[in-house]
């Protein structure tokens, strides 16, 4: 058992019990589990934990895993065969998935959440170098009416987050829960 998953959790399970204000910003409504990046499948495997925690708290438990969108929708791309030919042709066209992924993701929010719900999304290390996981973020979180866990592989240094080994990071008012809590 990994010891910083087992704080991660832990802290997760006390942030999760606190009551949820109402009339909250969508960005307000986010909540970011940081985790190294090593920690991946471990955490991945213990995700259950995380659902056992929300219920717990008495809230309702949605996962999206998103690891397979952009494969998919690769798949579905008309022009896919010049795409891996030439990968910077298909640089423009990342607007679009982002923008498609969103809509698909909000149909399921829509037919299965309420405000008590919490949407938890599983895999967003997979956006990396096909999408800006802060704006997918930011475009879901208005379709979720309760609260958005991104279960994030990545660093929370001086209120900013960083994917994976990304040099560059994002600031952004979500909430960061992290083994150190």
């Amino acid at each position: 058992m990994s010891n910083r998953l087992n704080r991660l959790i832990k802290s997760y399970a006390g942030f999760i019990n606190i009551p949820w204000m109402k009339g909250l910003a969508d960005e307000q409504r986010v909540l970011f589990a940081v985790y190294h990046k090593e920690d991946e499948l471990k955490l991945r495997a213990r995700v259950e934990e995380f659902r056992l925690a929300t219920e717990s708290a008495g809230h309702t438990w949605l996962e999206l895993d998103i690891t397979r969108l952009f494969p998919e929708w690769m798949a579905a791309q008309k022009y896919r065969e010049d795409y891996f030919e030439d990968p910077e042709d298909l640089e423009p066209k990342y607007k679009t998935f982002v923008r498609q992924s969103v809509e698909k993701l909000a149909a399921q929010i829509q037919s299965e959440a309420d405000e008590n719900t919490l949407v938890t999304l599983v895999g967003c290390g997979t956006l990396f170098g096909f999408a800006s996981v802060s704006d997918f973020v930011k475009q879901l979180a208005a379709h979720v009416p309760g609260r958005l866990l991104v279960l994030f592989p990545g660093e929370y240094i001086d209120n900013g987050y960083r994917l994976l080994d990304a040099r560059d990071g994002w600031g952004y008012q979500a909430t960061a829960i992290t083994a150190d809590n």
